[in-house]
Parts: structure tokens; C-alpha cells; sequence
């Protein structure tokens, strides 16, 4: 009964999103405010709805009610209750639903906490939410149904794919969902502000939060899928430039290009087309993702869904959506004009360049992902484009963004001389050539690239203390803005990024090597003893688990117990790695196949830094929460109260 309530409410949840979508345009082309005022309450009502049927089929799940079809393909009852709970949308038809709700959840918060907006902007932004929510639950509903039933219940399920049974892998998806989904709103307001034919400094300051808070969390998804791979998939990196990973990437670097140009937008009523086309870009790549995921296009371990008349379905909305937003830019765009003048030497001039180079290294990344894709479907060739490709397309792009990325800050509005700004720079500009020099010297003279890059890891992080401290010393600190604190705070955790993805990948130490039960080897400066490898009873997997002690000068370091595990339900095998971590370097071992009488394949790896690419994407992340926090983020368009209209009219 319980599935059946849930399914009824997406096709109520359908209706209310159809009327939601429909009369408040109608509202705002007629100034009528009823009309307009009922997309709040369609929005609130929709996600209700939505939340009601998501919580249905999570009772589903933790019930282990195996009369859903659903429930049956992902889940198990001998599964522990946390991968019970993210195996609702750890599957196609789950994750879509998961969609939904996340999407229902933004359109109700526009409508609680847009009440400072100009009525006929919001009812569009609430028409538009509630446009794309229709294609999503029309999605659900007739081709990928999460309720459907099977008859006769089997005993019990097929289980979650053993690989999505993680901790990281449950929070991953939410958390990058909220990114994808949050760009919707930008989206939104773009199309809205086409309509209205208007982009002012109100509608920047409206934008700005939304796109932020979609560029946390996204920050934070792709960070955690990072980290999942890094310690589950056992191949001792943390980007392998996999397809669905260049899926999460692409819409972050548009977001991040918005948000920088919405600051231009808001200070200097300039760039406003352009903010538009970024906001419906942002939100074209987040649909793209999905697109790759669901569409059977590509294998990935990321991808869950293999299904073409799905993938089609996708493919069509992803093209309405992104050609309709497009046509209506070409037609209105013309409309917004700005008549700030400026320098290319300027705090606009540097922040154009920014989005230059970012929007370069998105559209890199789209060539190097699409591109087999477009070969295999016209001429039937395969070919693979990987790190070696991205690698020499994509870092050397990032130079000049992280070269210019913290002079930006040291220059003025309209008008400014770039030799100051390098003079205030000039102490953050020679660390980084010693830690450059330093890299080079004491860890790798062959890898000058590499050393290099160290040196722009460190610049970004002088340089951003180095604004720090000219503000502390003019006195600005108590005026500073949590916005400007929070944007100092991520410039510098980029920083901790680079310093962190050049080392591990610039400077990892390997050993693969087969071992019995007492035999010794040198790695890395430490001694490793295989002590012995011992069955393990899990809650639902058997496996087999090393004991590696290593030894430091003869005395005792550590130990890591790194499993493999099999998965009795799917009868499939994955390692479980064992990392020690001191936040200056990872000693990272997986255990391979083997026999007492042949040996173990042990893999150990020395990965230096490594923690820091993790803490540096957190900090990343709350820097960003940070600058949410500004009042003036949460503030729109002052509207003069109802009787003063009235009384002017």
C-alpha cells in the first residue's frame, strides 16, 4: 500500500508541478497577483508531494519490502541499514527520484526565502523550476517508474552493487546531486531575466547565493567521489579523468566562472549577457552529466544505468532545455546592454580573464569526453582519451589562471596600474620560487614541470595571505566581509589542492611485489613483514585480510590491513584498501590475489601529501559556505511597500 501511496503522490506531484508551471507566466504577463502567487504555493505543495513518495520508497528499502521491483534489483536483507538506506539512490530509477526531491526542495526554498523578489521574477523562476521538475517526474513516471511491483515477492534481493557499499558512496551522490540541481536555479533565473528583458544588480545579488551554495556542494560531491576512488577502486590515484568524473567537473567550472561574473554584474552592472549564458551553460553540463550516466554511451564504474530509450528520453530534454535557454538568450540577449566603461587592466579585466580561462578549460574538458563518443557514432572507430591527453591539454591552461588569480584582488574597480599590485605580491612571488626550486632540488630534478606547478600550489596560498595581511595592516579587517573572507579562504585551499595533486602524482612511490607469510622487503624507507593472511566473516562478504607490519629504523611503525572482499549475494570481489595516514603523506596498501602456496600480490604505495588534496577541497568548500553567510548575498531588490505604491500611483 505504501509504494502505491508513493506513486500516487509523483502523479499528483506531476499535476501540481503542470499548474505550477503554466500560471504563474500567465500571472506575470498579466500583472495579475493571484495567479503569480500561487507558483509559492504549487512549489511547497510539489515538494511535499515529492517527499512523500521519496519516503515511500525508503520504507521500501529499510523494510526490505522485495514486492517492489526496485528494492528487489538493489537491495538485500542481510545488508547493513546505512547501504539499506543509500541503496534508494544508488540505482537509475532511486537517484532520478533523489532528482526530483532535490529539485522540489530548491523550488519550495525559492519560495520561502524569495519573498524580497520582484513578484513577476519570481513567479517565472518558480515556472521555469517547475518546467524542468515536469520533464523529471514525466521521466519517473513513464519510463523509469521507482514503485513498479513484482509478482510473485521473491525471498530476497540481488543485493547493491558491492562497489556503492562504502560510506563515501553514500553521501557522494546527494551532495553532487545538490550541485547539479542547485545550477537549475540559476538557470532559472536566467530564463526569468530573459523574459523580463532586464539583468540588473538586484538580480546578480540574487544569483550570486544560489550559485554558490550549488558550487559547495558540488565542491564537496566531486571531492568525495575523488576520495572514494582514491581508497576504493585500489589504484593508488585520486583522478583518472574517467568520463562521469569529467561530468562533475565541467558544470564546477562553469559555476565557478558564474560566480565570478556575477560579481562583475553586481558591482559594476557589466558582463550581463554573459552571466546569463554561463548560468544556462552551468546547468546544460549538470543535465549532460546525467545524460552520460543513464544513456549507455560509455562504460564507466560511475555509471548505473545502460538503458538507450532512457539515455534518449535525456538526450531530448537535455537538448530542450539547453537549445531552448540558447534561442531565447540569442533573441533577448541583445536587450542587455551595459554602458560600464573599464580598462583591461582592472578588477573587471582580471576577472574576464578568469572566465576566459575557465570556461577554455571546461570546453578542453567537453572536447577530450565527447569527442570518442562523436568518432564511435560517425565512423565506428574507438579511441580512448585519458590522462596523457588531459594532462597536456588541460594543466598548462590552469598556469595563467593560478598566475593571475591572486593579482585579481590587488587591483581597482574601473582602473588600475598592474605594477602596484606586483609589488604588494612581490614577497608570496619568491616563496613560491624557493618551494619551486626546493621541489626541484631535494625531491626530483628531472621533473621540472612538476616542480613548477609545486611553486603555483604555494603562490596561491602566499598569495592569499599575502591580501590577508595588507588588509590587517590598513585596518580593514573589522569592515572585511564574510564574502571576502570567504573567497581568501578558497584561493588559498586551491592552493592546498595543487600542492597536494602535484605531489601525490609527481612523486608517489609503488612496490608490487608477491609475498609469503614472513617474508621481508624495504619500501619507501620502511621495512614490511606480511604477517599473515586470515579469513574474515563480514555482515555480508567473506573475505581475506593481510596483516603488513612496517618497521622504521628497525622499530615498530605501524600496521595495515589492507581485504579483499567477496560479496556472497553478487559473488563479485573488490579490495578493500588499508591507508596510514600523518597528513603529510598516505602509506597506502592493497592486497591482490594469491595462495599460501604461490603468495599474495601486496601493493604498497607512498603517497606524499596526498591528504591535503581532500582537506584542501573542504576548505575549498567552506570558504564558500563562508561567503553564503554575507547578509548582502541574502539581500534583493528593495520594494517600496504596498500603500506608498499605491500612493504614488
Amino acid at each position: 500500500m505504501i509504494p502505491e501511496l508513493g506513486h500516487f503522490a509523483l502523479i499528483l506531484a506531476l499535476a501540481v508541478a503542470l499548474v505550477q508551471g503554466s500560471l504563474p507566466f500567465v500571472g506575470a504577463a498579466r500583472g495579475d497577483i493571484r495567479l503569480m502567487a500561487l507558483g509559492s504555493t504549487a512549489a511547497l505543495t510539489q515538494a511535499f508531494l515529492v517527499i512523500l513518495a521519496f519516503a515511500a520508497l525508503t520504507q521500501a528499502y529499510v523494510t526490505s519490502d522485495f514486492s517492489v521491483a526496485n528494492v528487489v534489483a538493489n537491495s538485500h536483507s542481510a545488508k547493513p541499514l546505512l547501504y539499506k538506506i543509500s541503496g534508494v539512490w544508488g540505482n537509475h530509477e532511486g537517484s532520478m527520484l533523489l532528482w526530483a526531491l532535490i529539485l522540489a526542495l530548491f523550488g519550495a526554498a525559492v519560495a520561502l526565502f524569495g519573498s524580497n523578489l520582484p513578484d513577476s521574477l519570481r513567479a517565472r523562476v518558480l515556472g521555469v523550476q517547475a518546467l524542468i521538475g515536469v520533464g523529471f517526474l514525466a521521466f519517473l513516471l513513464f519510463t523509469s517508474n521507482p514503485f513498479e511491483r513484482v509478482s510473485p515477492a521473491p525471498p530476497d534481493g540481488n543485493g547493491l552493487n558491492p562497489l556503492l557499499q562504502d560510506p563515501g558512496l553514500a553521501f557522494h551522490p546527494p551532495l553532487l546531486y545538490l550541485g547539479y540541481v542547485g545550477f537549475s536555479v540559476t538557470y532559472a533565473f536566467a530564463i526569468a531575466a530573459l523574459l523580463e528583458g532586464r539583468v540588473d544588480v538586484a538580480w546578480a545579488r540574487w544569483v550570486r547565493p544560489w550559485t554558490l551554495a550549488a558550487w559547495c556542494f558540488l565542491t564537496c560531491g566531486i571531492a568525495l567521489g575523488s576520495w572514494w576512488a582514491y581508497y576504493i577502486l585500489g589504484w593508488g590515484g585520486f583522478w583518472f579523468w574517467d568520463p562521469v568524473e569529467n561530468a562533475s567537473l565541467m558544470p564546477w567550472l562553469a559555476g565557478t566562472a558564474l560566480l565570478h561574473s556575477a560579481i562583475v554584474v553586481e558591482k559594476r552592472d557589466a558582463l550581463k549577457s554573459w552571466t546569463v549564458l554561463l548560468a544556462i551553460l552551468a546547468f546544460s553540463l549538470s543535465l549532460l552529466g546525467t545524460f552520460l550516466v543513464r544513456s549507455g554511451v560509455l562504460t564507466s564504474v560511475h555509471a548505473f544505468a545502460q538503458d538507450p530509450a532512457r539515455g534518449l528520453y535525456i538526450l531530448g530534454f537535455l537538448l530542450l532545455v539547453t537549445g531552448g535557454g540558447l534561442a531565447l538568450y540569442a533573441w533577448q540577449a541583445p536587450k542587455l546592454v551595459s554602458n560600464a566603461l573599464f580598462q583591461p587592466v582592472s578588477r573587471e579585466g582580471a576577472l574576464i580573464l578568469n572566465n576566459l580561462l575557465l570556461c577554455t578549460l571546461a570546453a578542453t574538458v567537453l572536447l577530450g569526453t565527447l569527442y570518442p563518443l562523436f568518432l564511435d557514432l560517425v565512423t565506428g572507430d574507438k579511441v580512448s582519451v585519458g590522462p596523457p591527453f588531459f594532462n597536456a591539454t588541460f594543466v598548462p591552461l590552469c598556469a595563467p589562471l593560478f598566475a593571475a588569480l591572486c593579482v585579481g584582488p590587488f587591483l581597482a574597480w574601473k582602473r588600475a596600474e598592474i605594477a602596484p599590485a606586483l609589488a604588494r605580491l612581490r614577497i608570496a612571488f619568491a616563496v613560491s620560487v624557493v618551494a619551486a626550486i626546493v621541489a626541484a632540488a631535494a625531491i626530483d630534478g628531472r621533473a621540472t614541470l612538476s616542480a613548477i606547478a609545486f611553486g603555483f600550489g604555494v603562490w596561491l596560498i602566499a598569495g592569499s595571505v599575502t591580501e590577508f595581511v595588507v588588509r590587517a595592516r590598513r585596518g580593514r579587517l573589522r569592515t572585511m566581509t564574510r564574502a571576502a573572507i570567504g573567497m581568501t579562504i578558497s584561493h588559498a585551499a586551491l592552493g592546498v589542492v595543487v600542492l597536494g595533486s602535484v605531489a601525490t602524482a609527481s612523486w608517489q612511490v609503488e612496490m608490487i611485489r608477491t609475498m609469503k607469510p614472513g617474508e621481508t622487503a624495504q619500501f619507501a624507507g620502511y621495512g614490511v613483514r606480511l604477517e599473515q593472511v586470515a579469513p574474515l566473516q563480514g555482515p555480508n562478504y567473506i573475505a581475506e585480510r593481510a596483516t603488513l607490519t612496517l618497521t622504521d629504523g628497525g622499530k615498530p611503525y605501524t600496521t595495515l590491513t589492507p581485504e579483499r572482499r567477496l560479496f556472497t549475494v553478487q559473488r563479485r570481489q573488490i579490495s578493500e584498501t588499508s591507508i596510514h595516514t600523518n597528513l603529510l603523506r598516505d602509506l597506502y596498501a592493497t592486497l591482490g590475489e594469491g595462495d599460501a602456496t604461490q603468495g599474495w600480490t601486496i601493493r604498497l604505495y607512498w603517497n606524499p601529501l596526498a591528504p591535503w588534496i581532500w582537506l584542501g577541497a573542504g576548505l575549498c568548500a567552506l570558504g564558500g559556505f563562508v561567503s553564503l553567510t554575507d547578509r548582502r548575498l541574502r539581500v534583493g531588490a528593495p520594494r517600496r511597500s504596498r500603500p506608498a505604491v499605491q500612493a504614488a500611483e
